[in-house]
This record gives C-alpha cells, structure tokens and sequence, in this order.
C-alpha cells in the first residue's frame, strides 16, 4: 500500500465504520463487532505508515485546493505519526471498555455514541497527518464539534451545562486567536505548510513573533492552558469512555499536539530560543502545572480529580515547546504518548469503580482496593506512571522534560517539575493507599454489579471480588501494562522522535 493510500485510509476507515455503526444500530452485537472491526483495521493501516516515516521518509497525499495555493493536504512526519498511533491504538481498548461500561450502566443511545466516536477518530487522523495549518484547523474545528454530542451525551442539565462551556470555550478561542493566528502566519510568510525550522524565521519581528505566539498558544484551547481550561472539567458530566476519549485519545491530545506542531514547524525551536518569547510561556505553563495541582487536592469526585491532574500534565507538553530545546521537544513529544496510556488507565479505572459500586467520590472508596484489587493495582500503576516512577513510561518523559530545562538553564523550571510530582503523589496516591488500606464503610454491600453486566461473573463474587464487567476490567489491565512497557521500549519512540528536534 502507498503511503498517500493509507493515509486517506486512515482518515476514511472511521467515518465508513461511523456510517455501518448508524445501520446496525438496532442489532448491538453486530453495531459493536462493526466499531472493533473498524479499530483495529485503522490501527494496521496506520502501522503501515511507520517504517516509511521512521526510515526518513514523509508520504503525502492532497485532496482538493481550498484556496490558491492553500490545499487540503496531508503529509506524516514523526510527531504526527506518534499521534496517530496512539489514537487509533487506543480506539480498539477504548472501544472494548465501552462495550462493558455503556451496557454494564445500561446507557441510552449508545448507537450515537459509537457513531460520534468513529468520527472523532476520522478528525484526529486529520489533525494527526494534516500537512499544513489550515488543514489541521479544519479537522480541529469538525473534532469539537462531533465531540459535542459525546459530552452531553446523558441529555440533562448538568450535561447540557458542560456541553455550552465545552463548545463555547473551544470555538470561541479557536475562531477568535487561533484563525487569526493562521491568517496573519499566512499573510506574513506566505504558507502555512508544515517546516523543518519553522516558516517564521527570517520574516517576522520579535513582537510579532510574540503576538502570533500568544494567539495561537490560547488559540489552542483544547491544550488547557490557564485560564481556558474550564470546558475540561466542565466536560467530566459525560460518561467514562468519553472522559478517556477527551483525556488520552484524541481531544487535549489534539491540543498539545498542535502547540508542538506550531512550535516546531511554525515557528521553529531556534526562532523562539533565539527571540527569548518561549520564556514567558513557559512561565505560564509552569502555573498551570502547579497551580491544577493544587485544585486537584481539593477534589473529592474522582473524575473532578483525574480532570485537574490532566489540566496540569498538559502544561508538561507546552512547557516542552516552550523551553524549545532538543531534550524539552523530544521529552514533551514523548509525554504526549507516556500521558495517554496512564490517564487513559486512571480513567478506565474510575469508570470501573462506578460501574461496579455506583461510587464517584474518593471519601466513599475506602476497602475498595480489596474487592476490586485488578482495578486498583491497575490504577496504582497508572498513578505511578503519571508522578513519573521508573519503571514506568512516564518517567522517560519527565526526565527529557527536566534535561531540557538544563539544557536551556532554566533551574526553576527543573523545581517546578520536582514540585509537581510531590503534588502528583498527594493527589493520586491517597486513592489507591485508601482502597488498599482503610477499611470500608460499614454497609450492607460495596455495590453490587448490574445484573446487564457484560462479562460480570458470580464465581469471583463468592471469593469476596466484586470487579467491573469483564470487558472494563481487562482493558484497564492492558493499558496499565502499556505504562509498564512504555518504559522498556521507550528507545524505538525515541528514535522516532528525535528527527523533529535535530532538523
């Protein structure tokens, strides 16, 4: 298969698996064997890609001209291609665990759902190999929009709520900073294409240099930046796979992968060293990272939680851009990936626990741990990768991180990371030590699971487990694994990485 094949493929795959998702919708077992079928076919045609591309190779592929001289245009380079491998990688467990959680809490229109999921996949496939600036803005704009369906999804007031702030906040910066970024980009160096060393060097000033840089870092809303951050906790009212999706599959993921395409392809990690104006955005980023963590503390509804600690974890990544070093972008890039496998497990597990106890509060989850252990030694490892423990996938990506500060002698920076993880423990290890270790609240039951259950057993119920739905819990083990061997073979997504840092 050519590589202009398989990336139309890819963008193509999702949205014909979205249209025999609608048709099967009154047979769910065909609907959902249609949504895995279409999971993992994306994912081996996305694999096909990675030889090319890690061989130094970039496949293209063009589809129409949406302007003179502006196409629709497509073309793989190593960051798109991690992005792109982690969305359609983690579709096919996102889709098993929805299988278990939409039918185990008997959700309504789950053929929507499917539906509105396969084309968020279809637009971050777009955004992940977009070829130019406008054409990943298109793509940015149809993810926000076909994910709104999926936020409101419950249909009440709190949903409805969550939804006006998601949308609202992620239009209004995108059509009002961002499109103005990409136009005045366009005006100033005469294309939007995606470049080795950035298409701003050479023909901006420094303070347009700084101007483009504010407008287009709270342009991309969905990276959460401070103060435009709230659509994320806003967003928690939707169901737990959705949570996964907005988190670790394609929606902030989207975000912070823009802030490092721009960074690195717009205005080049040179231009922003040599102009001195990523040092005020990695102040702002370092903020953010503490200051999410500390809301976090505050929490007490798991999700509320999990939801700060991503607000902070994305400021890793535009911290990364920011200090525009060779370690810093590759360490940043490298979180992208490290992030999602372990919020994706985080999330999987808070779905789990309310599946099987109907429990969302973190006070109410005392001894959970010991009738639940898969789920919460599952957690335990996704909390250890997030703070950063070695062996865990996410500490690779916070050593490259503090390696970049040092590089860009930027000492606070390397405090702001070690402050951060401390903060990373207070606010996700009390969760597992009191699952584990407090005893639970004298009641008649921990919560039993639904009877609609898929996967859900009696045999484990009789020895004292009282787990998920088979198809929830044998996801958030595999993803958990994925922490574990992110650190082991974290040299190959190294290599990968390392073209765009040292063009």
């Amino acid at each position: 298969m050519s590589g202009s094949a398989a990336i139309l493929l890819s963008i193509l795959i999702p949205l014909v698996g979205a249209g025999l998702i609608a048709l099967n919708g009154r047979n769910p077992n065909l609907r959902e064997a249609v949504t895995l079928g279409t999971a993992a076919l994306l994912f081996i045609v996305v694999l096909t890609l990675l030889p090319e591309v890690s061989a130094g190779g970039r496949p293209q592929a063009t589809l129409i001209e949406m302007l003179p001289g502006l196409p629709l245009a497509f073309e793989v380079e190593p960051l798109g291609m991690l992005f792109g491998l982690v969305a359609a990688g983690l579709w096919i467990v996102n889709s098993v665990y929805s299988i278990g959680y939409m039918r185990g809490n008997n959700e309504k229109n789950q053929t929507r759902f499917y539906v509105c999921f396969a084309v968020a996949i279809s637009s971050a496939m777009g955004i992940a190999f977009a070829g130019n600036m406008m054409t990943l803005f298109v793509f940015y704009e149809v993810l926000t929009l076909c994910t709104y369906p999926l936020v409101t999804h419950k249909g009440n007031e709190d949903a409805r709520r969550g939804g006006r702030t998601y949308l609202g906040i992620l239009l209004s910066t995108s059509i009002g900073l961002q499109l103005l970024a990409i136009l005045w980009t366009w005006q100033v160096a005469g294309t939007l294409d995606f470049t080795e060393g950035g298409i701003l060097s050479g023909k901006a000033s420094g303070a347009v240099v700084g101007i483009l840089l504010l407008l287009y870092m709270y342009g991309i809303g969905k990276a959460a930046l401070m103060p435009f951050h709230r659509w994320l906790p806003a967003a928690m009212v939707a169901p737990t796979p959705v949570s996964a999706l907005l988190h670790a599959v394609a929606v902030v993921k989207a975000g912070v992968f823009t802030v490092m395409k721009v960074a690195v392809y717009i205005f080049g990690i040179d231009l922003l060293r040599d102009t001195g104006h990523g040092q005020w955005l990695a102040y702002i980023a370092a903020a953010t990272i503490l200051i999410a963590s500390l809301v976090a503390l505050t929490k007490d509804n798991l999700k509320a939680r999990l939801a700060y600690s991503t607000v902070s974890q994305l400021s890793y990544i535009v911290l990364g851009a920011a200090l525009a070093s060779s370690w810093s972008v590759i360490g940043g890039s490298m979180h992208i990936a490290m992030h999602a496998m372990g919020k994706i497990t985080l999330f999987f597990c808070a779905g789990a626990i309310y599946t099987a106890t109907h429990k969302t509060e973190i006070s109410q989850m005392d001894g959970l741990g010991r009738v639940m252990p898969f789920t919460y030694a599952a957690f335990l490892i996704g909390a250890l990768s997030i703070i950063g423990l070695p062996p865990l996938g996410g500490s690779w990506s916070k050593w490259y991180l503090a390696l970049g500060a040092a590089e860009s002698d930027q000492i606070v920076m390397i405090a702001v990371l070690m402050i951060s993880s401390l903060l990373n423990v207070a606010y996700l290890m009390p969760i597992a030590a009191r699952g584990f270790f407090l005893p639970a609240p004298h009641s008649p039951t921990l919560g039993e699971p639904h009877a609609a259950s898929v996967g859900a057993a009696a045999a484990p119920q009789t020895r004292g487990i009282r787990e998920a739905p088979m198809f929830c819990v044998v996801p958030l083990c595999l993803t958990a694994l994925g922490c574990v061997a992110l650190f082991f073979f974290a040299d190959p997504l190294y290599r990968l990485l390392e073209p765009i840092a040292t063009p």
